[in-house]
């Protein structure tokens, strides 16, 4: 199993970040989508919003991706009217690795590689970060990840040196723009633009969209 999650870094060509701050979390990724050496899509929103309150940003195979994510968004709306509360954070993360942990051991001829960044807030305002591994592992993310995106390497290595405990969300999303334009410059399979989101105590806001446009001179 290590050897194919070792294959699905180098296969995931994405770069994604998180980053929890003082006040909330910040999520951040690329819009490239490629398929081989041929680039599909150029403007691809990487972070999906699960509910009106949970996020995630997913490395691997697109379709897959998409298919998660309305399961979880299913599974957690059933969830939440079977119990009448809201499911927290914690408990989405750990669903989402309970399916990550499934899909990749039934029989199939495709297996199932998604790794996940997943962040929200909960109804007492509390915001968490949890990473899934493509194995199905999950964990809460006390400082930044970048997943098994291929862009991983590039981030961390900056993160490594740049962060600070104390990061304010407004710090925290300068951070992962440098993190995710560092990549792009490095990882062949990202690029053409960057979204990051903010979570706080407040919501969840769209708080950069750019792309990165090619200049001929």
């Amino acid at each position: 199993m290590n050897e194919e999650i070792n294959k699905s870094i180098l296969k995931s060509n994405t770069s994604l970040v998180g980053i929890v701050c003082r006040d909330g979390v910040v999520m951040g990724a690329d819009r490239r989508v490629t398929a081989g050496t041929l680039v599909m899509d150029k403007n691809y929103t990487k972070i999906l919003e699960i509910n009106d309150y949970i996020i995630a940003a997913f490395t691997g195979g697109v379709a897959d991706a998409q298919l998660v994510k309305k399961m979880l968004a299913a599974e957690l709306r059933l969830k939440e009217l079977s119990t009448k509360t809201r499911p927290t954070i914690k408990e989405a993360a750990h669903l989402l690795s309970l399916m990550t942990y499934r899909g990749i051991r039934t029989p199939t001829m495709i297996p199932n590689i998604v790794g996940t960044l997943i962040a929200g807030v909960d109804e007492n305002g509390v915001v968490e970060l949890y990473t899934v591994e493509p194995a199905g592992g999950v964990y809460q993310v006390k400082e930044y990840d970048s997943n098994f995106s291929s862009g991983m390497p590039y981030i961390l290595g900056l993160l490594e040196r740049q962060y600070k405990k104390d990061l304010s969300v407004k710090d925290a999303v300068e951070l992962a723009k440098e993190a995710l334009k560092a990549s792009t410059q490095r990882d062949v399979g990202s690029g053409n633009g960057i979204d990051v989101f903010a979570i706080t105590k407040d919501g969840i806001k769209h708080v950069i969209s750019e792309g990165i446009i090619p200049e001929y001179k």
